[in-house]
């Protein structure tokens, strides 16, 4: 019992290094937004933190100490996910304050936005990193 308390612990606290990471890769984003367009700019940070949140899944796994089932890292995916989402419209709508539709825009795939393969692979690295680590 005391493992699996660990794993989201140590999963809780990994998120929340995710989310500075996350206002990092955001403030970057600003800097080269000016020169590729505001669409690009979000597809290119996007990407970027897609591969931080693995690389720092993979590292956190190899390096803590921390095991657990297949079961639990997906479970672990889902509950970034969950943070993830909750922390984006919270603070966006109440501490930054965009509307409902400015946030809901990440999500139109159709219009070119693919902040939804951060949540994809928010939701798989715990379990596809550990996967790997334990092959």
């Amino acid at each position: 019992m005391v493992m699996v308390q660990n794993i989201y612990l140590y999963s809780f606290a990994v998120w929340v290094m995710l989310v500075f990471l996350a206002m990092i890769n955001g403030i970057s984003r600003g800097l080269y937004a000016p020169y590729t367009g505001e669409l690009l700019a979000h597809q290119i940070s996007s990407v970027i933190f897609s591969a931080v949140i693995f690389t720092m899944t993979y590292i956190f796994l190899k390096y803590s100490g921390v095991s657990g089932t297949s079961v639990q890292f997906i479970y672990v995916g889902l509950l970034w996910v969950l943070l993830t989402v909750s922390f984006e419209f919270l603070f966006g709508y109440f501490i930054a304050g965009h509307t409902w539709e400015h946030l809901l825009n990440d999500y139109n795939i159709f219009k070119g936005r693919i902040w939804l393969l951060v949540l994809i692979v928010t939701a798989i690295s715990p379990w596809l990193a550990n996967r790997i680590l334990t092959s």
